[in-house]
């Protein structure tokens, strides 16, 4: 019986230690999911109200051709930094910004929101989008694209495939997104939620990087698609999504020689025999002069003697008679069955000889007999 005690609280205990774990997990999943419509409360000066011990500044400069609009929006720009109580000043003369906190500021942070503002100002953001900043669940993202590319005609053309025909493509990925994107220059300014932001950057950078924009856009509308599903939202979505390749259709003309190169050795090559090393491993070095002498008598004699045989050989290929086409024997056709009219010839013979170019046809003469008039002269005398 003691037995049966010690195994059931043995099996409760397992049992206890099991749900205490699926509620740590359950608990855990539910910290990591913000629940829909949440925000976070805003800063007031009640939860600073001695406010801040030192002053912070910044300033940036700004292009000539950005004075005229500043000017016109400068009031709307203190306005809007001086609900926060932060201090804003234009210097024409230097082309620069300056903004800093007050003895009144009590948000530690309203003075990095006031920076970026005159950043976004700086990159030709028009004042109305770059307001947004101010707000608690906005950022911005300034994207330098200038050393990204060597080739400027490259980059150029590259970032007017970011923009698209008539801003579409640069439309269809502020849509997507929830963003606002300025492409102005060497940057990509971009003002919109943390999500939508680390989106635009991936599709700018690849951009640049020579991946066409739109197939970025097919994958963020299929991840909008599948957000909407609440059952896939903890899923992996890898397997909806395209996968696309990257193929080069340009290939490399080969050259027609190829030279291969031979293995690399740190070993100096062989260094060729001499004519003395030559000698000595034959054996002749040794011998006397006169026989060296008479060796060479008799190379140089067997060389000469190839010689004529050559020149004798082409002397006699002058004499070698051509081969002869063998003779084809005639064969004599048969005689046609039609037999040729010889008088039907002579009288065409006889037409073309009286025609004359340009004149009508001549009757032909009759002919007469000769031979009876030759008899009839006789007779006659």
């Amino acid at each position: 019986m003691a037995s049966l005690t010690n195994e059931e609280s043995v099996s409760e205990a397992h049992s206890g230690k099991k749900s205490k774990n699926i509620k740590s997990q359950v608990d855990e999943s539910q910290l990591l999911t913000v629940p829909d419509g949440w925000k976070e409360p805003a800063f007031t000066k009640d939860d600073n109200p001695k406010g801040l011990l030192e002053e912070s500044s910044f300033a940036t400069l700004f292009p000539k051709y950005r004075e005229a609009y500043l000017k016109e929006c400068w009031p709307l720009v203190q306005n809007a930094l001086g609900d926060s109580h932060i201090k804003a000043t234009l210097d024409l003369i230097e082309g620069s910004i300056t903004v800093c906190t007050t003895k009144k500021t009590f948000d530690p942070f309203a003075i990095i929101r006031a920076r970026d503002l005159i950043k976004l100002l700086a990159r030709s953001v028009p004042f109305e989008q770059a307001v947004r900043i101010l707000e608690d669940e906005v950022a911005c993202d300034i994207i330098k694209i200038g050393t990204l590319v060597r080739n400027r005609e490259r980059f150029v053309k590259r970032r007017q495939r970011l923009i698209g025909p008539k801003g579409s493509t640069l439309k269809a990925l502020e849509l997507l997104t929830n963003c606002y994107v300025m492409v102005q220059g060497n940057t990509v300014s971009a003002i919109g939620p943390f999500n939508g932001l680390k989106e635009v950057r991936k599709v700018v950078l690849d951009t640049m990087k020579n991946i066409h924009p739109i197939y970025n856009i097919k994958t963020l509308m299929i991840k909008r698609e599948l957000s909407k599903d609440p059952e896939l939202r903890m899923q992996s979505w890898e397997r909806f999504l395209p996968n696309f390749r990257h193929k080069n259709l340009t290939k490399r003309k080969e050259p027609k020689k190829k030279t291969t190169k031979k293995e690399y050795t740190p070993f100096p090559p062989q260094q060729p025999e001499s004519q003395i090393d030559k000698e000595l491993a034959t054996g002749e070095f040794f011998l006397r002069e006169s026989v060296k002498k008479r060796k060479k008598l008799e190379e140089i004699k067997v060389k000469q003697a190839e010689v004529l045989t050559k020149r004798q050989e082409e002397r006699n290929k002058a004499f070698i008679p051509p081969k002869e086409k063998p003779v084809m024997k005639r064969i004599n056709k048969a005689p046609s069955e039609s037999k040729i009219d010889i008088a039907a010839i002579k009288a065409k013979v006889q037409k073309a000889k009286t025609k004359k170019l340009g004149a009508p046809v001549v009757n032909p003469v009759p002919e007469t007999n000769t031979g009876s008039d030759k008899k009839k002269k006789k007779n006659k005398g």
